[in-house]
């Protein structure tokens, strides 16, 4: 939210001088994130100027220019309400535009001045002339993007003097502070909002602009309707929640508009500063009135509406055109505001184009209403049709403002536009009382941990705005209608430490309690994690969603159909289930970092996967009420109604993992690497993993091992399937890791202790075996370990041979052997014996044979 200092000085006293950075750091206070201050980037002399005549001159170009003078200065003496203008009083000023006439007042940036951009004006020779300044148009001042012509100051509806400070008569020297508006404080979307805020930081007087009178010109619309108001009827036969779509629409009626008439500078400046373009002046005053009050205001062109407003729901397949010009197909759940022809708007999202206002419209209808917010948050994420409007709604609105900000609206369009306003008008008004929130004295300083008295929290929330009635046991607070976000006592005691000042809690930790701490499963977790950034991986964090194709492929190893959680509210409509595999984040992020220009990449993810059983239907009995913990019985009927989420550890290495150097060719990743991950991985969960051959259709069959973990797979490692990582736009090789991190965990023994450095020499030995192809060796390697015994200290195989001298069909493959006893220096002999026990174990399960 964007908030022009001029603006909010109207309703909280500002003292003058104050800078946007103080302004902002009294927001803060009361806990309003502060983003960036923006001005409008202008520094003078800029001056109103007349233009006197100007000759057209034709260049070679095609380009035709005038040659202007322009009086900048007044003849007679200085009345005070220009600016001193050193030099001249008439200017030669080239210009390129041609809709400006002799007479005309315009705004002339002298040389000196500098405009938006930055863009320093100065006297410089062009088309056979020194121009001395240059006529602005609107864009160049930086109140809109007007650029076909300068900016003629009548069409402004503005007659200065000549040599007038246009800095000033324009608002340009107004600054806005713009400040981050959080999802439960949707009131600071306005500068009424702002200004209470501002008022409770500072101190200073708070005037309502809800509150002030209305002209006796346009009086406030009294619940019902008069006779003469537009009919309006509420029809909502499918409300969301038990809520009804519309509880609060008001219509004021503004007859003889003039469309074409200018908007005031001072409305186009600060709407400019708000983030707002300026459109036409009756499109204007309903934007400015939203940002004043936080009301959305949309107005039909009366003449144009057939019949009377309903609101009601969309039926199946109807259709609609918004504003942006898009046909829409619309969902039994949006709320419209419809007529007799059928849709003309999107309730608190977009009006339709058929009933807008145009540069032909004389007789507006003014709505104001309050919707409820679900709906339109809906309805804006569905048509993916964010608006300024649709930003309040969904946020909650006011409801007791509907008809003020109505007959605000009109009372401009009499005075800026020249209508006149029908008396009364109609209002529905549905909308229901707040309730009372108990609240036990001393409940908020228990909570808070400051010491507040009764008599504070009572100034604190009537500051607020509630309605306080003191009890035996503390008070009944009823919280003020633009404050949806109060509904317990916890928010009470929030909004009493807000405005009491954040300073008064202490900055004090916690001391944890003794015994308590992270979790076994939390310290590997953890420890994975490093182990993984140590061995030179980058840790992403990809959004869960994911496709029915990549669930399809990823999340299934055979290729069978599986189940997939589909989110109800999705953000995005192609990714609108629950992911089933690490993978297909992990391949985006490689995808996305290679496209920026980094070619190779170590990355890994600990992230949940959602795995429901086929068939299944899930969902939970609803959470206990109240802010005790639940109960043990209670904890275990929710989680039953979930699907299963195991948390999995992925790993993607892709390009090159060394680097090509002096004397060194570049190593690109593989399986290898991929296996090596498992390895680092084991290291950080004690779990010494099997490797066999396996098959998952989403990796490079031959190249994929199936991890297993005391029999039980686990989880596979290998290489990416080359069509699936071409169609990453990734190289051909790509080595992939998944493994299910919780069943590791599970299966891994706690209470196993680092192996004690041996003190005694160690024996070392080879053993060659010949086995048939088929036999993996990790199998032969698990039999050798087993018949070994605990002499042995280290097995690893060295060499897989299946050349000459090898029997058809087999293959010799050689471990090294390292055996070490804890309490005394082996013989060879001992080594031997445990050598030939590994191999004779080998040889049962798999006929090995010690190859001479």
């Amino acid at each position: 939210m964007r908030v022009p200092l001029s603006w909010l000085a109207e309703y909280v006293e500002l003292v003058p001088g104050t800078t946007p950075e103080e302004v902002h750091a009294a927001l803060v206070e009361v806990g309003l994130e502060e983003e960036d201050v923006h001005t409008f980037e202008v520094q003078g002399p800029i001056v109103v100027g007349e233009v006197l005549e100007f000759v057209e001159e034709p260049q070679s170009n095609g380009k035709t220019i005038r040659w202007c003078q322009v009086r900048v200065a007044p003849d007679g003496p200085s009345t005070g309400s220009g600016t001193d203008v050193e030099g001249p009083a008439v200017r030669g000023i080239v210009c390129g535009a041609r809709n400006f006439f002799p007479g005309d007042k315009v705004v002339v940036t002298l040389p000196g001045a500098v405009l938006p951009g930055p863009f320093p004006i100065a006297a410089r020779k062009t088309y056979g002339h020194v121009s001395d300044g240059m006529i602005a148009s609107a864009r160049e001042l930086g109140l809109g993007d007007d650029h076909e012509g300068i900016l003629r100051l009548a069409t402004l509806g503005i007659d200065a003097p000549v040599g007038t400070d246009a800095i000033a008569l324009l608002g340009l020297d107004d600054a806005a502070v713009e400040i981050n508006v959080t999802p439960d404080r949707g009131y600071a979307f306005s500068i009424r909002g702002v200004a209470r805020e501002y008022a409770h930081a500072t101190g200073g007087r708070f005037r309502d602009p809800v509150e002030q009178s209305s002209p006796a010109a346009v009086p406030e619309p009294v619940e019902g309707a008069t006779a003469d108001a537009f009919p309006v009827e509420v029809r909502d036969e499918a409300p969301i929640r038990g809520r009804v779509g519309s509880s609060v629409f008001a219509t004021r009626i503004v007859r003889g508009v003039d469309p074409k008439r200018p908007t005031p500078a001072w409305m186009v400046a600060r709407l400019k500063l708000a983030g707002i373009r300026s459109i036409s002046v009756l499109v204007d005053i309903t934007n400015y009135v939203m940002l004043e009050l936080g009301q959305p205001i949309h107005g039909y062109d009366l003449d144009r509406l057939r019949g009377g407003i309903v609101v009601r729901r969309a039926t199946p397949g109807e259709t609609m055109e918004t504003l942006d010009g898009k046909v829409r197909t619309l969902h039994p759940e949006d709320l419209l505001i419809t007529d007799d022809r059928g849709p003309i708007g999107l309730a608190g999202v977009m009006g339709g184009a058929e009933t807008e206002m145009s540069d032909a419209t004389t007789n507006v209808l003014i709505e104001a209403a309050n919707f409820d917010p679900v709906s339109i948050a809906r309805t804006a994420r569905r048509h993916k049709l964010p608006s300024e409007a649709s930003k309040r709604y969904e946020r909650g609105v006011d409801p007791q403002i509907a008809a003020a900000a109505a007959t605000r609206v009109a009372q401009l369009m009499v005075d800026l536009a020249g209508g006149t306003a029908d008396v009364g008008g109609s209002l529905i008004h549905e909308a229901a009382g707040r309730e009372s929130i108990e609240l036990p004295s001393g409940y908020v300083s228990e909570l808070i941990g400051v010491e507040y008295t009764d008599d504070e929290v009572h100034d604190a929330l009537a500051e607020i705005g509630g309605i306080i009635t003191a009890t035996e046991t503390g008070f009944e607070v009823v919280p003020p209608s633009w404050r949806p976000d109060l509904t317990g006592r916890a928010d009470l005691a929030e909004e009493v430490a807000r405005i009491a000042g954040y300073h008064r809690i202490p900055s004090v930790l916690p001391v944890a309690p003794p015994g308590r701490g992270l979790t076994r499963s939390q310290r590997v977790r953890r420890r994975v994690a490093d182990t993984l950034a140590a061995a030179g991986a980058t840790e992403v964090l990809s959004f869960p969603f994911s496709t029915e194709a990549e669930n399809g492929t990823y999340g299934s190893a055979d290729g069978e159909p599986v189940a997939s959680v589909r989110l109800a509210n999705a953000l995005d409509a192609s990714t609108a289930l629950l992911r089933r595999s690490l993978l297909p984040g992990l391949i985006g992020a490689a995808r996305r970092n290679r496209s920026r220009g980094l070619n190779d990449l170590s990355l890994f993810e600990v992230g949940l996967v959602f795995l429901p059983e086929t068939g299944r239907t899930y969902g939970t009995p609803g959470l206990p009420i109240g802010d005790a913990r639940p109960s043990d019985d209670e904890l275990a009927e929710l989680q039953a109604g979930i699907p299963p989420q195991p948390r999995h550890v992925g790993v993607l290495l892709v390009g090159d993992v060394v680097t090509k150097q002096s004397g060194q060719p570049a190593v690109p990743a593989g399986i290898v690497d991929a296996l090596d991950a498992v390895r680092q991985i084991g290291l950080a969960t004690g779990a010494e993993f099997e490797f066999v051959q396996g098959s998952h259709q989403a990796m490079h069959p031959g190249r994929t091992a199936e991890l297993r973990l005391m029999g039980r797979p686990v989880g596979y490692a290998g290489e990416l399937l080359p069509a699936l990582a071409e169609e990453a736009d990734l190289p051909r090789v790509v080595a992939v890791v998944e493994l299910d991190l919780d069943a590791v965990i599970e299966l891994t023994d706690p209470a196993v202790e680092a192996r004690a450095i041996g003190t005694y020499p160690a024996a070392t030995q080879d053993l060659s075996l010949l086995v048939d192809r088929a036999v993996p060796a990790a199998s032969v390697a698990a039999a050798v370990r087993e018949g070994a015994g605990e002499l042995l200290e280290d097995l690893h195989l060295v060499d897989d041979y299946r050349g000459q001298g090898i029997p058809e069909g087999s293959k010799s493959l050689t471990f090294a052997l390292r055996f070490r006893a804890a309490d005394r220096t082996l013989t060879a002999a001992e080594a031997s014996e445990a050598k030939l026990a590994g191999a004779g174990v080998a040889a049962e399960r798999f006929g090995a044979k010690i190859r001479d």
